[in-house]
């Protein structure tokens, strides 16, 4: 005598043994009851949640006769009639399942729907099932788009699916879709109990509990390991024997785990760690229970009572969520999330689980025992960077002080001293210990010692300046202009940040004893790049006329756009194309052929390409660089001898185009 397995033997016969999909069961049942049936059907979701059960009861429902023989549509069927039993047995010969995955090709989806034209031989409805339907290929799709959208009145489909996203909009569109969730562990426990009272194997609650967890919301999964878990219990199911063939941790590890991680003991985490790794249970299998212990934690702290009381695992987490804060549990419950997915990358995966134990416990707002607080940031600093730019001209005050303690009194500064002490002046902005004293007058000897330049220190300038045999008085100070030869200082206008073209100092300000430093520092540097090496010639373009609408892809566009036409000749009805390409990776046999092939169809005609090697001057793609080129000059002279932008050059002396900012499009 054979043994069916318990998936098979307790597979659902009608609606009402169906378990878990109550919003699917009603609107089928429902849209029978009314006679409002649609002509295609798509059922999703993920692997044992009853898709292709569904359909079949809805064969049953389309076709049953009851037992009389006289029944028609019903959301009962009886499952006594021909057409239920046979459709039970999978030889109802107008019920078909076709599977998707192994059967994706367009001839086998155009031979069944070839069998659609003739009406059922047996039962009231052809119903076509096919399953993994996303498996399709685009030409059986379309295919079969047609007598999805308008099938006879005879012809139900029926798609199943566990990954919809795959489908096209075209064939969803075409079908009245139902969503098959996946079951809650309480749904499978209770349905597992059912069957084993069937079966009259004992079996606990918790392994029970560990079967619908493992189960992840697949009934078939649930029932294919009940039936695993009673060949190694022999006949019963213990929690022990259960979670030793799934491998799972017991959870008193991972409560273990969580009262170390509470205590802020580094030891014990290490400790259990270790434990693990001597037990051989899996790391991934640890951090999983761990997130389920976080995860009732959250709800025992959010909803208290929420948690199911029978749950023996319910007090722990009761009890556990009274030692820590709300936050704390969050971000761990995050960090074993996280942690799963590095445990591939951990040099092993206990290594890994301890490195995840290790953060948990680092990442505590308070702290691990023993842990040293970080240092405070100091204040001043955060407090003074925003104060850095618009601050230069207070800072540059106690620069006299710092000029006197530099070198001995008699030396006077020197004003090609580099920008270094520019650095050291604003320092004083910066420090928190050292606050900048009030403004004071600067003694007389210093400021004779200084050279006048508009009335400001040359050592405040962020540049280097060739010292003058004798310094020049310069005049009253007057307002800023952009016809004067004395820049504007370094407090009125602030250079800006570092550009590509050079330092900011180099970018913003020139020579002042060179005519030329202004108009070069304004000066727009085109993107533009070198001129393009075009040669035109009347036969190149004829040649890029002649391409340009054939629509060519991939390298035989390469080959001939890369190409530049030497020769046409006509031989009889042949027309030959000499053309030079430089690369000689360009130069095969088979791009040639190609190109040749498509040039023919495009001409109709016989076409014949003859390529020699060389550099060509005038090719499509050099045609085309030249064209771009020259747009982005005329765009870049636009913007350049625009009134607007000159009027601002003008006004700023330190404004510039930057480059690259102008581009053509």
């Amino acid at each position: 005598m054979s043994y069916q397995v318990l998936a098979r033997k307790y597979r659902p016969h009608s609606f009402e043994e169906l378990v878990g999909q109550e919003h699917v069961v009603q609107a089928l049942a429902n849209a029978l009851t009314q006679q409002r049936l649609h002509h295609a059907y798509l059922f999703t979701g993920t692997r044992g949640v009853g898709k292709t059960t569904v359909s079949r009861i809805l064969a049953k429902s389309l076709n049953c006769t009851g037992a009389d023989g006289q029944g028609g549509i019903t959301a009962t069927p009886c499952g006594v009639c021909d057409a239920c039993r046979d459709i039970d047995a999978g030889r109802f010969v107008d019920y078909i399942e076709l599977d998707a995955a192994s059967n994706r090709g367009v001839e086998e989806i155009s031979q069944l729907l070839d069998q659609s034209v003739y009406k059922p031989v047996m039962g009231r409805f052809k119903v076509y099932m096919i399953d993994e339907v996303h498996m399709l290929s685009n030409t059986a799709f379309n295919a079969m788009l047609k007598t999805l959208e308008e099938p006879p009145d005879y012809l139900k489909f029926v798609l199943a699916t566990t990954d919809p996203q795959k489908v096209p909009v075209t064939v969803l569109s075409r079908c009245l879709q139902f969503n098959l969730r996946p079951m809650a562990p309480q749904t499978v426990l209770s349905h597992l109990r059912q069957v084993l009272q069937a079966e009259n194997v004992p079996a606990d609650a918790g392994a029970l509990r560990l079967l619908s967890r493992s189960a992840r919301g697949s009934m078939r999964d649930a029932l294919s390991l009940t039936d695993q878990a009673i060949a190694f219990g022999a006949g019963s199911l213990v929690e022990d024997g259960v979670r030793q063939m799934l491998g799972t941790v017991d959870r008193g590890h991972v409560v273990a785990i969580l009262d170390a991680l509470i205590a802020a003991s580094g030891a014990d985490v290490v400790a259990q760690a270790d434990g693990l790794r001597s037990l051989g249970l899996s790391a991934a299998g640890t951090l999983e229970d761990l997130a389920g212990l976080l995860q009732q934690m959250a709800v025992a702290q959010a909803a208290p009572g929420a948690l199911d009381d029978q749950d023996p695992d319910t007090a722990e987490a009761e009890r556990l969520a009274a030692l820590l804060p709300a936050d704390e549990i969050q971000l761990m419950y995050s960090m074993a999330l996280h942690g799963r997915q590095e445990l591939a990358l951990a040099p092993d995966e206990y290594a890994g689980l301890l490195m995840v134990l290790l953060r948990m416990l680092s990442f505590r707002p308070q702290g691990a025992a023993g842990s040293q607080p970080s240092k405070p940031r100091p204040k001043a600093a955060s407090a003074s960077v925003p104060l850095l730019r618009p601050q230069v001209a207070q800072a540059t005050v106690p620069v006299v002080p710092y000029a006197t303690a530099v070198s001995s009194p008699a030396a006077a500064p020197s004003a090609a001293e580099p920008a270094a002490p520019l650095v050291r002046v604003v320092t004083p902005v910066l420090t928190p210990t050292a606050p900048a004293p009030a403004p004071a007058p600067a003694p007389a000897a210093a400021r004779a010692a200084e050279p006048a330049t508009g009335g400001h220190s040359a050592r405040l300038r962020p540049r280097a300046v060739e010292a003058k045999p004798e310094p020049v008085p310069a005049p009253a100070p007057a307002p800023i202009s952009g016809a004067s030869g004395q820049e504007p200082p370094p407090w009125m206008d602030a250079p800006p940040a570092f550009d590509e073209g050079g330092s900011a100092e180099e970018n913003m300000y020139g020579d002042p004893d060179e005519e030329t430093a202004e108009p070069q520092s304004k000066a727009y540097a085109s993107t533009s790049g070198v001129d393009v090496a075009l040669q035109p010639t009347p036969l190149g373009e004829r040649w890029a006329e002649q391409i340009r609408p054939m629509g060519l892809l991939a390298l035989t566009r390469e080959l001939a756009v890369r190409s530049e036409c030497v020769g046409v000749e006509e031989q009889g009805e042949t027309l030959l194309w000499r053309l030079r390409v430089e690369r000689e990776s360009l130069r095969q046999p088979a791009l040639k052929d190609k190109l040749q092939a498509a040039l023919a169809a495009f001409l109709e005609r016989p076409v014949l390409i003859e390529l020699e090697a060389g550099v060509a001057h005038d090719s499509p793609a050099l045609r085309d660089a030249a064209q771009v080129q020259a747009r982005q000059r005329e765009v870049e002279q636009i913007v350049v001898n625009d009134p607007l932008a000159q009027a601002l050059l003008g006004q700023f002396k330190t404004a510039r185009i930057v480059p690259g900012s102008i581009r053509s499009h």
